[in-house]
């Protein structure tokens, strides 16, 4: 899964390449001296993102009392999650070929082989 991390989102990001991308999570500054986010720039990101089908998740307005400023992006929170990418585990003799395989082309390990240390 590839994501993006906007966080803290501090200015308008314009349009970004959202190829490839499964979910992006975008959040304010938080703390003391937090510099404030503008509700166009993430709306911006969530627009984008639903255009192209990529998973949004809006974490936080930030600020110094982010308890106080929320989670709410034009009256709604946006929880969104990509859609699982997980393969199956491969069964015991796909394992035990690969483990046979590997241990074949191994090179041993010896102290006086520089570039294998």
């Amino acid at each position: 899964m590839r994501f993006l991390s906007v966080e803290p989102l501090l200015e308008s990001l314009g349009m970004i390449n959202l190829h490839g991308i499964h979910w992006v999570i975008v959040g304010g500054e938080s703390g003391r001296g937090a510099r404030p986010m503008k509700a166009e720039w993430v709306l911006e990101l969530r627009d984008q993102c639903q255009r192209e089908g990529v998973a949004f998740f809006f974490k936080q307005w930030g600020g110094f009392n982010k308890a106080k400023t929320g989670r709410t992006l034009a009256g709604q929170t946006y929880d969104e999650f990509p859609a699982s990418t997980r393969r199956p585990f491969p069964d015991t003799a796909t394992l035990a070929a690969l483990r046979e395989r590997l241990a074949s082309s191994a090179t041993p390990w010896s102290p006086s082989v520089p570039h294998l240390r």
